[in-house]
């Protein structure tokens, strides 16, 4: 029922309904009224007729009784009067009915009719009168009191009185026309409106159909125009309209995932913030970094920037200009640049790009490292050169011995500065990817001990026991480089043996694990610091003094090592006690036969 009258069918209904029903209770309020007065104005007339009529009878027949039987035949049957030449006197009366006494006392008692045989003015007046026909009822009656005079003298007064029984009737008849009539227009309004309406909302609920299946995003959806009015010409707008709709989506789609392409292959991270300093959109580089600090702090907020960010993001939103800085946020350096966003005039956000240079200021410091340490290593050697040429040029030497023993200094030093050039170059070309591997498949057992017995006189010299041990199958084969392993394995014995003290051991072990064989080379030695463990493996890096002091290096050698093995998918690593040694391992894949 709801549905009926919250649609444009039951609208138009009741529209049409309510206009109709209120002119037809005018027309009927205004034709009972009209009918009313009609029906009085032709009583009184009918009335007035009648009593000049008998007044014109009596002047015309000088005997009563003659007079009387003319107007009896006269007068109709609904048509009562009564003759009476003096007050409260009824002489003559026409058509008496049951209460006919009760009647003519009613009339003669009646104070304004009594004037009239003072005054000898006509009146006329409608009173309620005792029926004629039934006992006890009363009725309404319009009473008419006129003159009676026969020739110059006064006979007395008429008054004739007729019911308004027949324009009761004659009202009522009409009412009941009326409201026929009204029944029978509310049936063909009722018809006409639904007809109407439903050739006008026929259409439009095709309409609805459309918009909610545009809604649902068909844009395909089409409606008929089955007419060439207003509703049709708003059909074939909504045609173009479902077009249009669908034409921009797709062009909003392809920009869509054009920018979503463009943000996601950004290095870069990306931030657009809302003006409450939510965060509207983010690339993956963002959310990556957004959930790193995020961890970093153990935060549950939805808002992880770090306070620096926040303090830009709010100087951004309050003075609406763009700002760049680079700043250090939890141990990493960003190039941030802050922009505004604007809808129209005001601002409605922020974007915000981050850079990260974390990897540039590690290479900048790495050359700064690399020229200070090269600076360090070659100053050295090259003021010993220089030194001794001059003491060689200026004839220092007092005996041939002591020039020979410069001579031989002077020859050490540039076989440093050559292993050094050397080193660097390898350092170089290995950081650089343009290091050569030729792999072979080696049987580990063999190769290793082979490599290890090369110092055993080396050991001897330095009073230090050099054992080799082994839990590897000795079939077990591993594909690799086997001159740049035997460097390695050169690297780590010659470092175990020079930082051995005499009477120390220093054993190279041979074992699997899982699918990798595991070297190790364990010293007892006077070992590495915590606080310097972890930079080993870096370049020009010297652990303490007391493993340097007096045994020559460059401080590249663990740093070639590394690269060596991570070039055959291997690691490397080492653990470390001061004062009870070090062991440096590295893992080689095994090759499944």
């Amino acid at each position: 029922m709801n549905r009926i009258w919250n649609s444009v069918v039951g609208k138009l209904w009741i529209t049409i309904l309510l206009l109709v029903s209120f002119v037809l209770f005018i027309v009927t309020v205004l034709l009972l009224e009209f009918l009313g007065n009609y029906h009085s104005q032709t009583v009184e007339e009918a009335l007035n007729s009648e009593a000049n009529m008998i007044g014109n009878i009596f002047n015309d027949h000088q005997q009563v009784s003659i007079s009387l039987d003319i107007i009896e035949d006269i007068i109709g049957p609904e048509t009562n009067a009564v003759i009476a030449e003096k007050p409260y006197d009824s002489s003559y009366y026409l058509h008496d009915g049951i209460n006919g006494s009760k009647t003519r006392e009613k009339i003669l008692n009646e104070p304004a009719f009594q004037k009239v045989f003072e005054t000898n003015e006509t009146v006329m007046k409608e009173i309620l009168l005792p029926s004629l026909t039934e006992q006890n009822r009363l009725e309404s009656y319009i009473v008419l009191a006129s003159p009676l005079k026969t020739g110059e003298e006064e006979h007395g007064v008429v008054f004739i009185y007729q019911s308004l029984e027949v324009m009761d009737r004659t009202a009522e008849r009409t009412t009941n026309i009326v409201f026929l009539s009204a029944f029978i227009a509310l049936l063909l309004t009722t018809f006409f409106a639904f007809f109407l309406s439903s050739r006008i909302t026929s259409p439009l609920r095709k309409m609805r159909e459309g918009a909610f299946e545009l809604a649902k995003g068909n844009f395909d959806t089409k409606v008929k125009a089955t007419s060439s009015d207003e509703i049709g010409q708003l059909a074939i707008a909504f045609n173009q309209m479902g077009r249009q709709l669908k034409h921009h989506v797709e062009v909003i789609n392809q920009e869509k995932e054009q920018l979503s392409s463009i943000l996601t292959s950004m290095a870069d991270a990306v931030i657009t913030f809302n003006q409450d300093k939510t965060i509207l959109l983010s690339n993956p580089p963002a959310e990556k970094l957004l959930q790193q600090w995020m961890f970093k702090n153990g935060s549950t907020k939805a808002q992880p920037l770090p306070p620096e960010m926040l303090h830009m993001l709010d100087h951004v939103l309050g003075f609406e200009e763009e700002l760049e800085e680079e700043l250090e946020i939890e141990g990493a350096y960003y190039a941030i640049n802050f922009s505004p966003l604007y809808s129209g005039e005001s601002i409605r956000g922020a974007v915000a790009v981050l850079h990260n240079m974390t990897e540039q200021h590690r290479l900048e410091k790495l050359r700064e490292d690399f020229i200070a340490n090269v600076s360090h290593e070659l100053r050295t050697p090259i003021a010993m050169l220089q030194g001794y040429s001059e003491a060689i040029l200026d004839d220092v030497g007092a005996t041939e011995e002591e020039r020979r023993e410069m001579t031989r200094i002077i020859y050490e030093e540039s076989q440093r500065m050559g292993r050094l050039v050397t080193d660097l170059l390898n350092l170089a070309r290995m950081e650089s990817g343009y290091m050569r591997l030729y792999k072979e498949i080696v049987q580990l057992n063999s190769a290793i001990e082979r490599m290890t017995l090369k110092f055993t006189q080396i050991a001897k010299e330095n009073e230090v026991y050099l054992s080799f041990e082994t839990k590897l199958d000795d079939w077990a084969t591993s594909e690799m480089d086997e001159d740049r392993i035997e460097q390695v394995m050169t690297n780590l014995i010659d470092n175990a043996i020079r930082h051995t003290p005499e009477n120390g051991k220093v054993v190279v072990r041979v074992e699997q694990q899982q699918e990798y064989a595991k070297i190790s080379i364990n010293d007892t030695g006077v070992g590495i610091s915590k606080e310097d463990l972890e930079f080993v493996f870096e370049r020009f890096y010297k652990a303490n003094k007391a493993r340097t002091l007096g045994k020559g290096g460059t401080g590249l050698g663990l740093a070639i090592a590394s690269n060596i093995i991570q070039a055959h998918e291997g690691k490397i690593h080492a653990e470390s006690l001061e004062g009870q040694g070090t062991s440096f391992a590295f893992y080689l894949p095994l090759k499944n036969m």
